[in-house]
């Protein structure tokens, strides 16, 4: 089975030669630039441990570079190195203008209390500032699998410590805590841009009529792989606004069904209050974690880690559509097997953008120095009442005060934010999708994403007349 950077670069080689890139271009943007290995000591009771540690910048080609940091024991180089250059590739295709780069910390994080894991990545920073791997004009760091707001709070401390007198601090790292210069909406927006993601999917008759299925999201059953923070939401955002029924979920403790449908938010109180998925009320335990994956459903969604789908079970998948959440969840082996069954792959590279482009906004907002709506959301409401006002007057007919807060309320910066990244998911789903139909021997859409981000990537170096 090939690892997942070896996945990364097979997709890579494939998509590039259907593009007219030159050879030395493309050998260019399929390497990682800078590769930093790292380790430290840290004191963990009454003893020292070295903690093994990475920061990958996949290409400079547009600055800063930016990615997330992980905690996993699962940690590798090569898996750090296939995330940063899947980050480059995300960015370029949801036109943000970063570079991509990701950074890993080999630990188990549960293993920790606070104040340990609090000492690790303040020692982490400290290594990255040393380095030069940090700054908001050089590499963002965010939070991924095993990090949160939390952690990127205590980035930002250490990198303030260090570096407090640059006035553009704050924007060294996103996924902050809102009261820390954080933005509202981006704890969701990973799962918000899968369902926006998906909608825009099973919206075109054409597609959907290939795999059997009608348009529109309601009613289709969906299948979750991961009830972290990215399978959260995006099963409680697909029941709350696209009526889909999730009718299994999986996690590393095991996996329960009700055809009936599950509901997410109950079962995130349930496992809340029991610390497992398993016995929830009204749905059937399955005898293993990996049986939820091999249901029969309408979009599979794995919400975990990579090469979750292989070439040893990739024959027992029966979903019409797999939605990837998380990164490089089925290897390229698998893809391949998929592609030939007919299964549509709306791939990770695009479909997972929405924890960078709302990570993009922050630092937009950092850098600004100002919410988001502050300065326009009290015109609009004044504009829109007076609007609503002169309607009143012309037709003689009043408007219902709910209605009426309904048609004048100014955007808060959530709306701004879940705005900007709805238009972001639409417009890059309709130009992957356009390339598919439109190159030949391109027919799936991971191919396409790759076709379409490679080419915006090689029109940077073009206009910065490295390869002319």
């Amino acid at each position: 089975m090939s690892t997942f950077y070896e996945s990364v670069q097979s997709n890579f080689d494939r998509a590039a030669a259907m593009t007219k890139i030159p050879k030395g271009l493309l050998h260019q943007i399929r390497e990682c630039n800078s590769v930093l290995q790292l380790r430290f000591p840290v004191k963990i009771g009454n003893q020292y441990k070295v903690i093994e540690a990475y920061r990958v910048q996949h290409s400079q080609h547009r600055q800063p570079t930016k990615g997330g940091i992980r905690y996993s024991s699962r940690v590798t180089q090569d898996e750090v190195m296939a995330l940063a250059s899947l980050m480059t590739y995300k960015c370029a295709l949801v036109d943000v203008p970063f570079g991509g780069a990701k950074g890993g910390i080999k630990i188990t994080p549960w293993k920790y209390t606070p104040e340990q894991l609090q000492a690790i990545t303040r020692r982490y920073t400290a290594e990255l500032i040393k380095k030069n791997f940090i700054g908001p004009g050089l590499d963002v760091p965010a939070p991924d699998y095993g990090t949160g707001a939390r952690e990127m709070a205590w980035i930002l401390d250490t990198y303030m410590s260090f570096k407090g007198g640059d006035i553009d601090a704050v924007a060294c790292v996103t996924g902050k805590p809102v009261s820390q210069n954080g933005i509202r909406g981006r704890t969701e927006a990973t799962g918000r841009g899968v369902y926006y993601a998906m909608r825009e999917a099973v919206s075109i008759k054409e597609d959907m009529r290939k795999i059997g299925l009608e348009p529109g999201l309601a009613g289709k059953t969906m299948v979750i792989q991961g009830l972290g923070n990215v399978g959260s939401y995006t099963g409680m955002i697909s029941q709350d606004e696209g009526d889909v029924k999730i009718i299994a979920i999986s996690e590393y403790e095991g996996s329960i069904y009700n055809p009936n449908g599950i509901n997410i938010e109950k079962l995130l109180k349930h496992r809340k209050a029991t610390g497992s998925i398993l016995n929830f009320n009204g749905a059937k335990n399955l005898p293993s974690r990996e049986a939820a994956l091999e249901l029969e459903c309408d979009i599979l969604v794995p919400a975990a880690l990579e090469n979750q789908i292989h070439i040893d079970n990739v024959h027992n998948i029966k979903a019409k559509i797999i939605a990837e959440a998380a990164n490089g969840p089925v290897s390229a082996e698998a893809d391949e097997v998929l592609r030939k069954k007919g299964v549509m792959i709306i791939p990770d590279m695009y479909i997972n953008a929405g924890g960078v482009t709302v990570s993009y906004f922050e630092w937009l907002k950092n850098l600004s120095h100002m919410r988001f709506g502050r300065m326009e959301k009290r015109f609009d409401h004044n504009t829109y009442s007076n609007l609503v006002g002169l309607i009143e007057k012309q037709t003689g007919k009043s408007i219902g005060n709910k209605e009426k807060d309904f048609l004048t309320r100014g955007a808060d910066e959530i709306d701004l934010v879940r705005s900007g990244l709805e238009e972001t998911m639409v417009t890059a789903y309709h130009e992957i999708n356009e390339v598919r139909k439109r190159k030949r021997n391109c027919e799936d859409l991971r191919t396409a994403a790759f076709v379409v981000a490679l080419e915006k990537i090689a029109s940077d170096y073009y206009n910065l007349g490295i390869f002319p």
